[in-house]
């Protein structure tokens, strides 16, 4: 996994933006990281890992969750969240903190290329300075008296609409079929 360091993670895009992206705030469960990883390596999209983590990179429950698509992803390293908003800051991107303290209904957001989706620890969620350093916090709505997704699971529902909204799964499904799968 690469460390996010000026320069070194800077892929060339075809599409000339950046699509959105997804982010793991300290993740103390080896599973959701092979989740996430699987799912933005099948969708295209870049992943941050913020650390420290709660284990270690080789656990073998990151491989079994991330099954053969830890090969076509290679998620990009922060060494703690103060960094990871300097180097979304330093990019001019936006950072869309997941919540169930949210205020807004993520589908209701504005979504632009190149937002970063910031999904909490399991336990602890997210800091407060980090909701207020956030540019939006979204919530998923849900049935009443049920306390959370899974982070991952709510990564993936308001990542999906972030990439319908800036028009990246009309490019992939263009791309898909004109490789005639």
């Amino acid at each position: 996994m690469q460390q996010a360091t000026e320069g070194r993670n800077d892929q060339p895009r075809t599409t000339g933006q950046e699509p959105p992206g997804l982010a793991l705030l300290e993740t103390e469960r080896p599973h959701n990281l092979g989740a996430a990883i699987r799912l933005c390596a099948c969708l295209g999209v870049p992943l941050h890992v913020i650390e420290p983590l709660g284990f270690p990179m080789s656990d073998r429950r990151i491989r079994e969750a991330a099954l053969d698509y830890g090969s076509h992803l290679e998620p990009l390293r922060h060494l703690d969240a103060r960094a990871f908003c300097s180097w979304a800051e330093a990019r001019g991107r936006r950072i869309l903190l997941l919540t169930t303290r949210g205020a807004l209904p993520y589908h209701r957001a504005e979504f632009r290329p190149g937002d970063l989706l910031l999904v909490g620890n399991e336990r602890r969620g997210a800091p407060d300075w980090l909701h207020e350093r956030a540019d939006l916090r979204l919530v998923v709505p849900m049935a009443p008296a049920r306390r959370a997704l899974n982070l991952v699971v709510a990564g993936a529902i308001v990542l999906g609409e972030a990439l319908r909204r800036t028009g990246v799964l009309d490019a992939l499904a263009a791309r898909v079929a004109g490789e005639g799968r």
